[in-house]
């Protein structure tokens, strides 16, 4: 005897009697309970990548944070992962230090505390990890190491953990290593000592924030073991190792996805979801990024759970990833149990995957099933081995406990990839009643379906946000007012600061040395902050510059058609105006560096107080001013041909910048006259 019921596009068959054709999966408690379920997250910093949220409206900024962070709304999120920032270039821009001297320490800096207040404001249970991608270069005594002095180090990390919980009431569930950096065994040892001195204990080590291969040297030292709590890895392709299984540690994928949130980012980060546990016994998985809220020029555009990167329009896209998180996180909670493989937890023979599990008191069951296809799951790192997917019946037979439950509630999404298809995102269907423990469900290819007991569970939306629009053609910024700033340095750390009667607040650069770096950009020893549309040719910009009388830069910059952000920005190309006020010299370049110089001659007009630079381009003539004298007027490479506006210095110390105006526009004729 056989029952079928419809449910949405899909038939359910719930039989009496055992299906012959249908691949049965067992979903029991009686071997025991799996490994603890310890949540999903996203990342905000690795770095910078939430710099623009905050600067957006505050209705569409708190919109965005709700599909975040709102429990029972969308994504629903478990985790979040905050850089400890270091003042050095980490992906997409750097993220100030809260020391960026030893005798500095300032927890008003950046906006990962904001972040993390408005996570909890929405859900206090959220978990809090804090991880550094690069340190100020005080830590490492000239070296770019941070493991000179492990006590200063620990010292230093244990300070911010502290900060968090003075100024922000925030408690920080983990702390980090060094990010995709060699670990050192005695600076773990000691950051575990520091933390347990300062009241820290309730701070679990997450390590090594790479590869696997700490779990080796966890095996061979006691000492080290008792240290790290978790071993977390980058990308590990849902495999693990026999070592780290070995170690009895919680596993954790602690940065994964970096895809393009597009449908097959969404399948990519659906397929992850599951399979880092099925195949890799992770029981975290953590989204790099959290959000796209940075210049879309920059690498790795839309490589966030959802995309907010127009807040002077107030535009933002809520893309499917936030769905697919949505599948497992709305009904589940870190402390649940993963039900055994073989018992709930498993690959379909067909292609895809299932996992259960149960909470803390045995009560509520939650089914998770993918069946992601190879090429619509492609993500961006490591490569993906073949496979196929094809449409099966799929049995679960559940027994014990389970099997007494009544029904289960069932959430549905399908991502399109067909010319004339449409996507299902988190659909609520119909439950099914489970007889006789058995639920049976006909399941096709780039699905996903939630099972489970719990009644919760909401598609939540909000009206559209406004459209997108270019960054304005016209812009201005005197620092003075509450309006966000759109600067986004991609080397030195800048601030608003009270400068002198004259100016009021100003924006100073102020990282004085080279910092222990995380990528190659800040080897060329210059800070690099930019802003605008990255498509803009004719420009003009002018700035008020000065450069600090006690540790200050060797020169300062404008320059426009900047065509380079991130690791890269060391390469960037464009056109720059320096000057240095002390040698009264200017030198126009194509180059960040200085390696393409176009001309050099005296600066007269220069004082070593306040000067005004302007620079303006017109097709291929670059026109420069200092303090309303014409320096120079002169055919320029057409290559880059565009791109964005920058301010910055010649070398790492103190400069101020004030009055910044920018114009861009297609009109014929000079931006000044000459």
């Amino acid at each position: 005897m056989m029952m079928i019921v419809t449910i949405g596009r899909c038939i359910v068959l719930c039989a009496f009697f055992s299906v012959t054709f249908c691949d049965v999966y067992k979903v029991h408690t009686s071997p025991g309970l799996g490994r603890r379920f310890d949540g999903i997250g996203g990342l905000s910093g690795g770095g910078a990548t939430s710099k623009l949220l905050v600067n957006y409206p505050k209705k569409y900024r708190d919109q965005i944070l709700d599909y975040l962070f709102k429990p029972n709304f969308a994504a629903s999120l478990q985790i979040l992962k905050v850089e400890i920032g270091g003042d050095s270039q980490s992906t997409e821009g750097t993220e100030a230090s809260h020391m960026h001297n030893e005798w500095d320490e300032n927890y008003q800096r950046g906006y990962e505390w904001w972040l993390m207040t408005e996570a909890k404001k929405r859900n206090p249970d959220i978990l809090l990890y804090g991880l550094p991608w690069a340190f100020p270069g005080w830590l490492g005594d000239g070296h770019d190491n941070p493991y000179t002095n492990v006590t200063r180090t620990a010292e230093y990390v244990t300070r911010w953990l502290v900060g968090a919980k003075k100024f922000y009431n925030l408690t920080i569930d983990y702390v980090g290593i060094w990010n995709e950096k060699p670990f050192d065994v005695s600076y773990i040892k000691m950051l575990r000592e520091s933390l347990d001195t300062h009241q820290l204990g309730h701070v679990k080590i997450v390590a090594a924030d790479g590869g696997w291969e700490i779990a080796k040297t966890i095996e061979l030292d006691k000492e080290l073991a008792a240290a790290v709590d978790f071993i977390g890895v980058h990308y590990p392709g849902t495999t693990t190792t026999s070592e780290a299984l070995k170690t009895g540690k919680q596993l954790w994928s602690s940065e994964d996805y970096s895809t393009y949130n597009d449908n097959t980012g969404a399948g990519c980060w659906a397929r992850i979801l599951n399979q880092n546990f099925v195949n890799g016994f992770m029981t975290s998985t953590i989204s790099w990024n959290l959000i796209a809220s940075y210049y879309n020029a920059l690498p790795y555009p839309g490589c966030g759970l959802m995309t907010a990167d127009n807040p002077w329009s107030g535009h933002y896209d809520v893309s499917n990833p936030i769905w697919m998180t949505a599948h497992t996180t709305q009904f589940t909670s870190p402390g649940w149990k993963y039900l055994p493989h073989g018992s709930g937890v498993g690959k379909l023979t067909h292609g895809g995957s299932y996992v259960s599990l149960v909470s803390p008191d045995n009560k509520d069951l939650t089914i998770i099933i993918e069946t992601m296809s190879h090429d619509h799951s492609l993500c961006i790192r490591p490569a993906l081995p073949a496979y196929k997917v094809i449409p099966q019946n799929v049995s679960l037979q559940l027994s014990g406990d389970l099997a007494k439950l009544l029904q289960l509630n069932v959430w549905y999404s399908k991502l399109a990839f067909g010319n004339n298809e449409t996507s299902v995102l988190f659909k609520r269907l119909s439950p099914v009643k489970v007889l006789n423990g058995k639920v049976t469900l006909s399941v096709g290819v780039d699905e996903v379906y939630t099972l489970t007991s719990l009644l919760r569970g909401k598609k939540g939306i909000y009206p559209d946000p406004p459209a997108r629009q270019p960054f304005p053609d016209t812009y201005s910024e005197d620092f003075e007012g509450s309006k966000p700033v759109d600067f986004t340095e991609q080397t030195g750390s800048y601030e608003i600061v009270s400068g002198d009667q004259s100016h009021g607040n100003v924006l100073r650069q102020v990282v004085l040395q080279t910092p222990v770096i995380w990528c190659k950009a800040d080897t060329i020893n210059k800070s690099l902050n930019l802003i605008g549309n990255s498509k803009w040719s004719d420009v003009y910009v002018s700035t008020d510059v000065a450069i600090g009388p006690v540790n200050g830069t060797t020169g300062v910059f404008v320059a426009a058609r900047v065509d380079q952000g991130g690791c890269q920005s060391w390469h960037a190309k464009g056109i720059f105006f320096f000057l240095f006020p002390s040698e009264k010299k200017f030198i126009l370049t194509n180059d960040l560096a200085r390696t393409i110089p176009l001309k050099e001659g005296e600066a007269t007009e220069a004082v070593l107080g306040w000067n005004t630079l302007e620079l303006a381009l017109e097709g291929n003539r670059a026109f420069g001013r200092l303090n309303k004298q014409t320096l120079f007027n002169i055919t320029v490479p057409s290559t880059p041909a565009h791109g964005f506006v920058a301010i910055g210095t010649d070398s790492f110390g103190i400069a101020d910048f004030d009055n910044v105006h920018i114009k861009s526009t297609s009109r014929k004729g000079p931006y000044i006259k000459h």
